[in-house]
């Protein structure tokens, strides 16, 4: 059964912005999920930090790619919600995204980076550029740095499960069109794109 699509989300997004969803959604993930093993199987499977350092490679390259990304939405604004939505409902959809990139985009990699810099571990983004140091070495805040990185990634991964389920929301439940906005254009029977 074809879902139909809302008026408002029939145009999707541009093909730019889909992609970059998708590769900083998955960059995002593949980090967490690093970063997540690199510290709670540490002796079994990062004993000599190499997940760390992948961890670190993948996820410094976050905050670079939001600055390109926010200034292309700046440009290319995101299609308007479905009209069949309240306007307490835009307004928490709207809310919802500046918390996602505020936290998971920015303040998240910021985290990492400052314990890294306290802690006075290189990262290499992306193995090949050394990103300088924040502030300098403080052991004593080396606790701190770590707690509040954790603590934001675990709130952080909360926050990106519920936009995913909002999401699936939208698909199997509104069937408003606002996910397959987002999902690459599919060939229809003509041979013309389809969103």
């Amino acid at each position: 059964m074809n879902t139909p699509v809302h008026p408002t989300a029939a145009h999707g997004y541009h093909p730019l912005s889909k992609l970059q969803h998708w590769v900083m959604a998955l960059i995002w993930i593949a980090a967490w999920i690093i970063g997540f093993i690199a510290v709670h199987f540490r002796d079994a499977l990062n004993a000599h930090h190499e997940l760390t350092i992948l961890h670190k490679a993948l996820a410094s390259t976050v905050i670079f790619l939001t600055v390109f990304r926010i200034v292309w939405r700046w440009r290319h604004p995101a299609p308007a919600l479905p009209a069949s939505m309240s306007p307490a409902l835009r307004r928490a959809a709207h809310q919802a995204h500046i918390a996602l990139y505020a936290l998971a985009l920015v303040a998240l990699p910021l985290s990492g980076w400052m314990w890294s810099s306290v802690a006075d571990k290189p990262i290499m983004m992306l193995g090949l550029v050394k990103l300088p140091p924040l502030v300098a070495p403080a052991p004593e805040y080396y606790g701190l740095a770590k707690m509040v990185h954790q603590w934001l990634s675990w709130s952080i991964g909360l926050l990106v499960l519920g936009h995913a389920a909002a999401a699936l929301k939208h698909h199997f439940h509104d069937r408003d069109g606002v996910l397959t906005s987002m999902l690459p254009a599919r060939k229809a029977a003509g041979g013309r794109e389809q969103s």
